[in-house]
């Protein structure tokens, strides 16, 4: 029954997994779109968080790793971790791209580096396996802190200014329907196993309702007018 529990766990984390791509092809999709537009003022990647992305690619590829180098090798998170990664490095290209910035040239450069070592660890995986999962888990620890900040840091964002920028709300919420299935096959897993994958889909899923929210508060909330019409230029 145990074991009947997290097959039907990890398929239902894996379908809704790739749900969650629908959401990062989303965002890209935003991107394109305001990078077609006719309007120069509208930049491509407003709002949108390099701290957030960066640590959302981390927690992505730190998961791809811990996969693998566990036993038995776990392809409900391997796989699908892999195509998001390589999304989510995209959605970076295209911030670096846009704005040129050291930051975001040094993040993508770091992000894409990583995604190489990555792949080495999978083909050597039989002989590093202890030291990936020492890695990996060490690696999550850190993510699921810093994915708070980074997406504190785009919250924070959304609420200072008034408004969503570039932030695409279907990213949000199809990842958190994620968060919320893998939550559940974390469980399946066990905690022995499980535990990392718990703490950063609890961590990622908390940070999804507060930023749904943020898309109400933009449409209702008089501050958030007064945020908006505050940026507006001045006529003369």
């Amino acid at each position: 029954m145990g074991l009947d529990f997290y097959n039907i766990a990890g398929t239902v984390n894996t379908a809704f997994i790739f749900v969650s791509l629908y959401g990062v092809f989303s965002q890209l999709r935003t991107i394109c779109r305001r990078k077609a537009s006719s309007d120069n003022s509208v930049r491509p990647t407003e709002l949108l968080s390099l701290n957030q992305f960066t640590v959302s690619y981390l927690a992505y590829l730190s998961f791809f790793v811990y996969g693998y180098s566990i036993s038995p090798f776990n392809h409900y998170i391997v796989w699908p971790r892999l195509i998001a990664s390589i999304l989510v490095l995209q959605i970076i290209m295209e911030i670096l791209l846009d704005r040129k910035s050291v930051k975001s040239a040094i993040s993508f450069a770091v992000a894409a580096s990583s995604l190489i070592l990555a792949f080495v660890g999978l083909f050597f995986g039989e002989t590093i396996s202890d030291e990936g999962k020492l890695i990996s888990t060490s690696i999550i620890l850190v993510v699921s802190f810093l994915l708070a900040q980074g997406y504190f840091h785009q919250i924070r964002l959304i609420y200072s200014s008034g408004h969503t920028g570039a932030v695409d709300l279907k990213m949000s919420q199809f990842i958190f329907m994620m968060d919320i299935s893998t939550i559940i096959f974390a469980l399946s897993m066990g905690l022995v196993d499980g535990w990392p994958l718990l703490m950063l889909a609890v961590t990622s899923g908390v940070t999804k309702l507060i930023i749904m929210y943020l898309f109400r508060w933009v449409d209702k909330s008089p501050l958030a007018a007064k945020r908006r019409n505050a940026e507006l230029p001045q006529s003369s």
